[in-house]
Parts: structure tokens; C-alpha cells; sequence
């Protein structure tokens, strides 16, 4: 990216947030039924300012917001809890989730991605397995990060480290993944549930 461009991204950032804080200002100026030159007054800004802040048009100071708060009687944080910045996010319908190929995807066994998320330190996987098939073998996972299962249908015997649970729908299951773990005796069939896993990024490194 370059230059050019990071500063116009930052400008829109905070074009968004000067808008956000204006629209905060307004709807609790009005709560109190207060004219424009009224808080103006209180707050000791001139009405022209006021405005300005109010229409997004002007970046207030912290001396200022702080005058607004304390002329308003609110809180200080009060202006910034409407702003959202966007966020990552993945939205998929149902039956469109990505089949993937892992360890243990064999016939009558199905992993379904249903999204990837990555923050800053943290990635998120969630999966919906279906098992539809009775298997002699079964694969044994091992890797970093923590899992959480949610069963939706059927019964399984799910092994984590030396002790195997019988899950059934309702049931659930948080663990840390670096033990191993793995659907061990499919009870009844077909069974289906929800596997979000989630580990540093930075493990994978």
C-alpha cells in the first residue's frame, strides 16, 4: 500500500469517527432538549463550532469532548460507543461451507469449513463434521491451540489424552488439542458436530 493511499484510509477512519461523535453529541443534546446555542453555552464553545462537531465537519479536542460530557452530564466515553470500526467477518449460507481435505477426510467422513478467521494474535476454525460411515481405523489429531465440540446428532465416543467421552446431542466438549484426540467408537450413526478450534497465529510460524 502506498502512501498515498494508508492516508487516505486513515483520513476516512477518522472522517467516520468525527461523524459518529457528532451524531453522539446531537442525540443527547436533543435528550436533554437543549438548543444548539444552549450547550453551546455551557460547554463554552462558540455555535458555529458546536455545529460543526455536530455535522462531522470538525475534530473536536479531548478539552472539548470532555466540556460536552461534563455540560450534558455523561460520561466522558459516552461519544464513542456507537463508533464501530469494521471488522473481519464471514458469512456463509447454509450447505456452502468449504470441504476440505484434512487427516482423517475419507469416505462417509466430511469436514466442512464454515469460515477462517484471523485477529491480530488469534485464528479461529470452525468445522462441521458429518461421519456417515462406521470406520475400523480412526484418526488421531494432535496440534496446538485449544477446541471446543458441539454435538448436533448421533453418538460418539470422542477419546481426549487417556479418557474417552459418549457424546450425545446437546452435549459438549472444550480441550486442549495438543493432547491427542479423535472420534474413537461411532456409536450411532450419522453423527454430526461443530469443531471450533482456535490457536496463536504465531504457532504456526
Amino acid at each position: 500500500m502506498d502512501q498515498q493511499n494508508a492516508h487516505s484510509i486513515s483520513g476516512a477512519r477518522d472522517n467516520k469517527l468525527e461523524v459518529s461523535i457528532g451524531r453522539q453529541v446531537r442525540a443527547f443534546r436533543k435528550k436533554l432538549e437543549l438548543t444548539i446555542a444552549g450547550l453551546a453555552k455551557l460547554a463554552g464553545l462558540s455555535n458555529g463550532m458546536l455545529s460543526k462537531i455536530e455535522n462531522g465537519v470538525a475534530s473536536p479536542s479531548l478539552a472539548t469532548l470532555q466540556s460536552l460530557a461534563d455540560a450534558l452530564h455523561i460520561p466522558f466515553t459516552a461519544f464513542f460507543r456507537k463508533y464501530e470500526e469494521e471488522r473481519d467477518v464471514s458469512f456463509v449460507r447454509a450447505g456452502d461451507g468449504l470441504i476440505i481435505e484434512r487427516r482423517g477426510t475419507r469416505s462417509g467422513h466430511q469436514y466442512q469449513l464454515l469460515g477462517h478467521s484471523i485477529g491480530k494474535t488469534i485464528a479461529v476454525e470452525p468445522y462441521m463434521i458429518t461421519l456417515t460411515r462406521e470406520s475400523d481405523v480412526f484418526p488421531i489429531f494432535q496440534h496446538s491451540g485449544m477446541e471446543f465440540i458441539y454435538m448436533i446428532e448421533g453418538e460418539v465416543g470422542y477419546r481426549h489424552g487417556n479418557k474417552t467421552y459418549s457424546l450425545t446431542p446437546g452435549d459438549s466438549l472444550f480441550f486442549d488439542a495438543d493432547a491427542p484426540h479423535g472420534p474413537e467408537a461411532l456409536k450411532k450413526l450419522p453423527i454430526r458436530f461443530l469443531s471450533v478450534i482456535a490457536y496463536s497465529r504465531f504457532s504456526e510460524e
